[in-house]
C-alpha cells in the first residue's frame, strides 16, 4: 500500500464529514428527532458499503447480510445484559461474521451468482429462524432491550437509545468510509476484481478465487455485523422485523442506487434506506412498491447508479482542464527491463550444457474417454526456447495447461518436474511462485482494471517499489502511455502485449506463451519475436505454442510436433517441416481423389471482393477476393487461425463484412453447418432438423415434405433413431446431423466449416463420401478443411488461406499447384502470389 497526497486527501473526507457532522449535531442545528434518522443512515452506510463492494470487487451479491446484521444487534443485546464490555462485544460479533462470511464465501466459490444467492438467502432465513426459536438469548418475537455497554478501555458507558451511541455511529461510518479509501487502491481490491473478472488468468499469477471469496465475503460479514452492533445501541431494543428478507432486498436496491462498488454512492444508499420510509409516507404508496418504482428507475436510465453518473460529467471536465491529451503508446523498449539485473547465465550441468528445468515424462491427459495427451515426453533447457507446432487438436493448448495446472477435470498422469518441484502435485496457484509466467491465445486481461493494475495485482502488497518496477516493465513493452487505461479501450495488439507484461512480472524462470503472435500484424510480431528474445538472452526459458510458423521459427530453437495428443516429430526450425510424419499432420494424407462430377456451371452464385474483417482490432481477414462457381465444390484450406470460420460466416450471409463487398447472382440461399456442429444436445434428431426448418418459415406439409427428404439422407442407422437426443450420437454422427440441417431448407451453397474435426478417420470418409454425392447432385458446396490433402482430395478448387489472406488458389490437377499451395499454407508465399493458378 503506498500512501501518497492525494489518497490520504481522500480518505480523510469520511471523517472530515463525520466530524462536521456531529458538530452539527451537537450545535442543535440537526434537531433532535433527526439525530436517530441521522445515526440509522450512517449506520445503513456501513452495511450497503459492505454489500457493495462485495458485489462490485468480488461479483457476489449477497441477499444474507441482513442474518450479519442481526448477530451483531444480538450480540449487542445479549452482552449488555451479560456484563460483557464494548469491546468484547464488538470483537465477538466481528468474529462470528468473520468465520460464518469466510464459509458462506468459500462454499458459495465454486457455483454460480444465482447459487450463491440462494446460499445467503438461505443462510438469512435459517438465522431468524433460529432467532424466533432462540427465545431464551433472542426475546422470540417479543425482542429483547439493549441496556448499557461499559466500555474495559476506560472510554464510559454507552446506554441502549442514548445520544452518546448516535454519535458513536456517525464516528464509527466515517473511520469506516475512511478505511475503504486506501482499500479501493490497495492490491487486495485489485486481487478480487481479477478473481473476479476471470478466474483461470488469475490463478496463474498466483490467485485462488475460493480465498479471495471467502476473504472478501468474511471482511464485508464482518463490518456488517459490527453495524449491528451499532443498530443495537441507539435503537435501544433489538426484535428480528428489521433483518427480514425485504432487507436484503433494499441493500441491494440501495447499492444498485447509489453506485455497484462506489464508496460515495454507499453513502447515498445508506441515506435512501433511513428516508425510503419519509418518501413513501410522502407519496402515500407502502415502501415496497416505492422501492419498485425507484429500482426500475434506476435500472432504466441510470443503470450505473446516481453517484457514477453524477461523477462522470465532472471528471470528463476536470479531465479536458487538468490533462493534457493521451499520448500514442510507445513502441516498446529493448533496452528497458523489469528489474536492472544482468543478463543471466543459465546453469550448466556436468556436460557443459545447460540443465533441464522442465521435465516431462509420458504424461496423459483425459476427458472422460477423451486423450487430449498421450504419453508426452518433453523437456527444456534454461537456454532455450521451445516451439510446440501442431493442427487444430493436436494437444498443444492441453500440454501448456499441464504444466500450468490448468487441465480442469481431466485426469492427469506422468511426471511433470520443474527446477526439483513436482509440478503435478502443485496447485496452479502455487506454480507462479514456483518462477512460472503463462500468456493465453486471447489475451485474457483482467477489463475491470487498468493496464498497470494488470500488472499489480501479481503483487500481494504493493509498495512504491512495486509500482516503479511494474512502470519499468510496462515501459519495455510500450504500454507506459496507457498504464491508467482500461484493457477495453485498447486495441488487441496492446492487449497482447498486456498479457506479456503480466506473465514477465515477477521474473518468472520459465514462460508459457499460448499463440502470442495470433492476431497480430508484421509490425507487432516483429516486436513481440524481439521481446522474446531479449527474455531468453536474460535466462528466461520459454515454452511456446502458435500457428504462425515463420514468426515461431524465428524465436525457437528447438521444434517440438504434436498431433492426434501425441509427439509425431522433433527438429530444429529449418527441418522439422522435412519430417513426413509432421508434415502429413498439417497436410493429411489421403490415398486418392474423389469422384467429382466434371462437369459445372460457369455462372456465379457468391462472390466476395475486397473483404476484411476484425475482431476488436484483431486483423482475422485481409482483402480476400474470392468466386464461388455454380456446381463447384471449393476447399478453403488453411491451419488453425488462417480466418476460415470468419470466411464462413461472410459467405454464408450471417456476418457482415468489415470491409468489401458479398455480391450473389441472384436469390441464392445459402446455409452453414458450423465448425463444433452447434446441435441442440437435449432435443432429439427429428427435432434439431425441425427447429431449422421452422427458422426459415418451413411449416406443415412442406416441412414434412422436408423432414422425409432430408431424412431419407442420412445413413440407416440415424433414420432408425429420429427420436434419440443428439447427444447420444457418436461425433461422426452429430456432424452427418449437422448437415442434414443446414440442408434442410433445401439451399443453393452448402458451407461446412471443419466438417472431419475430432472424427475417426473412417468416419471422416463417411462424412465426405456423403457431401460428394451431394455434388454429384448439383449442390454447390464449400468446405473449409485444416487438412490440405484432403481438400485437395475432394474438391474441384481450392483456396489456401494463410493469415487471413488467400495465398493460392488453382485445381488440384493442375502439377504445379500441389507445390504452390504447399508453401502457402505454411509461409503463405506471398512473392509467389502472383503466379497463382488461373483458374
Amino acid at each position: 500500500m503506498v500512501f501518497n497526497r492525494s489518497l490520504l486527501a481522500k480518505a480523510a473526507l469520511g471523517p472530515a464529514a463525520g466530524a462536521v457532522l456531529m458538530v452539527f449535531m451537537a450545535s442543535g442545528a440537526i434537531p433532535a428527532y433527526q439525530m436517530y434518522s441521522v445515526a440509522l443512515a450512517a449506520i445503513y452506510t456501513v452495511v450497503v458499503l459492505s454489500v457493495g463492494l462485495l458485489a462490485g470487487w468480488s461479483g457476489i451479491w449477497s441477499v444474507g447480510h441482513p442474518a450479519f446484521f442481526a448477530i451483531g444487534a444480538y450480540f449487542a443485546a445479549y452482552g449488555s445484559g451479560h456484563g460483557w464490555s464494548l469491546e468484547t462485544v464488538v470483537l465477538g460479533a466481528v468474529v462470528t461474521g468473520t468465520v460464518l462470511g469466510a464459509f458462506l464465501g468459500y462454499a458459495g466459490a465454486r457455483f454460480s451468482m444465482l447459487y450463491i444467492a440462494l446460499l445467503t438467502l438461505a443462510f438469512t432465513m435459517v438465522t431468524l429462524e433460529l432467532v424466533n426459536r432462540w427465545s431464551s438469548v433472542t426475546g422470540g418475537d417479543q425482542g429483547v432491550a439493549v441496556l448499557q455497554l461499559r466500555s474495559s478501555l476506560g472510554l464510559g458507558t454507552l446506554a441502549g437509545g442514548s445520544t452518546e451511541s448516535q454519535y458513536l455511529a456517525v464516528g464509527a461510518a466515517a473511520v469506516v468510509l475512511a478505511l475503504a479509501v486506501p482499500a479501493a487502491a490497495s492490491g487486495l481490491r485489485m486481487r478480487l476484481v481479477a478473481a473476479k473478472s476471470h478466474p483461470l488468468a488469475a490463478r496463474t499469477i498466483g490467485i485462488a478465487p475460493e480465498a479471495q471469496s471467502a476473504l472478501a465475503f468474511a471482511v464485508s460479514a464482518a463490518f456488517t455485523s459490527f453495524a449491528g452492533v451499532l443498530l443495537g445501541l441507539i435503537t435501544g431494543f433489538v426484535s428480528p422485523d428489521p433483518f427480514s428478507l425485504n432487507l436484503g432486498i433494499a441493500l441491494i436496491a440501495a447499492c444498485v442506487l447509489g453506485g455497484v462498488g462506489t464508496i460515495v454512492g454507499a453513502v447515498a444508499g445508506g441515506a435512501y434506506l433511513t428516508w425510503n420510509p419519509s418518501l413513501s409516507s410522502a407519496v402515500g404508496l407502502p415502501q415496497p412498491v416505492v422501492q419498485g418504482l425507484v429500482l426500475v428507475g434506476v435500472l432504466l436510465f441510470l443503470p450505473g447508479g446516481v453517484v457514477p453518473f453524477l461523477s462522470t460529467p465532472l471528471r470528463s471536465v476536470l479531465r479536458r482542464v487538468w490533462r493534457r491529451p493521451a499520448p500514442t503508446p510507445a513502441k516498446p523498449n529493448p533496452a528497458a527491463d523489469l528489474a536492472p539485473r544482468q543478463p543471466a547465465t543459465a546453469t550448466a550441468d556436468a556436460t557443459g550444457e545447460a540443465a533441464v528445468v522442465l521435465r516431462l515424462e509420458h504424461v496423459s491427459v483425459a476427458y472422460g474417454g477423451l486423450k487430449a495427451l498421450e504419453d508426452a515426453s518433453v523437456s527444456l533447457r534454461q537456454d532455450e526456447v521451445l516451439a510446440v507446432i501442431g493442427p487444430n487438436g493436436a494437444g498443444k493448448t492441453t500440454l501448456l495447461n499441464a504444466v500450468s495446472g490448468l487441465t480442469g477435470n481431466g485426469r492427469v498422469s506422468g511426471t511433470v518436474d520443474f527446477a526439483g518441484s513436482s509440478l503435478l502435485k502443485a496447485r496452479a496457484t502455487a506454480r507462479r511462485r514456483l518462477g512460472i509466467g503463462r500468456t493465453f491465445q486471447h489475451a485474457e486481461v483482467f477489463s475491470e482494471l487498468t493496464v498497470a493494475e494488470n500488472v499489480l495485482c501479481t503483487r500481494r502488497w504493493i509498495t512504491a517499489r512495486d509500482r516503479a518496477d511494474v512502470a519499468r516493465l510496462l515501459g519495455s513493452v510500450g504500454l507506459a502511455d496507457v498504464a491508467d487505461r482500461r484493457p477495453g479501450e485498447l486495441p488487441f495488439g496492446l492487449q497482447k502485449r498486456l498479457d506479456l507484461a503480466r506473465a514477465m512480472a515477477e521474473e518468472p524462470k520459465l514462460l508459457v506463451l499460448d499463440e502470442p503472435f495470433g492476431g497480430l500484424d508484421a509490425g507487432e510480431r516483429a516486436l513481440l519475436a524481439q521481446q522474446i528474445r531479449r527474455l531468453h538472452a536474460q535466462g528466461t526459458a520459454v515454452l511456446v505454442i502458435d500457428h504462425v510458423l515463420d514468426d515461431l521459427f524465428s524465436v525457437a530453437h528447438r521444434v517440438l510436433a504434436f498431433d492426434f495428443g501425441r509427439t509425431v516429430g522433433e527438429g530444429t526450425p529449418d527441418t522439422v517441416l522435412d519430417d513426413p510424419e509432421v508434415r502429413s499432420s498439417y497436410l493429411g494424407t489421403v490415398g486418392g481423389r474423389a469422384e467429382l462430377p466434371e462437369r459445372v456451371g460457369e455462372r456465379s452464385v457468391l462472390r466476395l471482393s475486397g473483404v476484411g474483417h476484425t475482431y476488436g482490432g484483431v486483423v482475422a481477414l485481409r482483402d480476400v477476393d474470392l468466386d464461388v462457381r455454380e456446381g463447384v465444390v471449393l476447399g478453403i484450406a488453411g491451419a488453425n487461425g488462417a480466418g476460415k470460420s470468419t470466411l464462413a460466416g461472410i459467405l454464408h450471409g450471417s456476418l457482415k463484412p468489415a470491409r468489401g463487398n458479398r455480391e450473389t447472382g441472384g436469390t441464392v440461399r445459402t446455409s452453414l453447418a458450423p465448425e463444433g456442429r452447434a446441435l441442440f444436445k437435449t432435443l432429439s434428431l427429428r427435432e434439431n432438423l425441425e427447429v431449422a426448418a421452422y427458422a426459415a418459415g418451413i411449416t406443415g406439409a412442406p416441412l414434412r415434405e422436408r423432414l422425409a427428404e432430408t431424412t431419407e439422407w442420412l445413413p440407416p442407422r440415424l433414420r432408425d433413431r429420429m427420436s434419440v437426443p443428439a447427444a447420444g450420437l457418436s461425433g461422426g454422427e452429430q456432424q452427418m446431423l449437422a448437415i442434414a440441417r443446414a440442408l434442410i431448407v433445401r439451399p443453393d451453397v452448402l458451407i461446412v466449416d471443419e466438417p472431419a474435426l475430432g472424427l475417426a478417420p473412417a468416419l471422416v470418409d463417411e462424412v465426405y463420401d456423403r457431401l460428394v454425392r451431394l455434388a454429384h447432385d448439383g449442390l454447390t458446396v464449400v468446405l473449409l478443411e485444416q487438412l490440405l490433402s484432403r481438400a485437395m482430395s475432394v474438391c474441384h478448387e481450392v483456396a489456401v488461406l494463410h493469415e487471413g489472406s488467400v495465398a493460392a488458389q488453382g485445381r488440384p490437377g493442375d502439377p504445379s499447384f500441389a507445390a504452390l499451395a504447399e508453401a502457402a499454407y505454411f509461409s503463405g508465399a506471398r512473392e509467389t502470389a502472383a503466379t497463382t493458378a488461373r483458374l
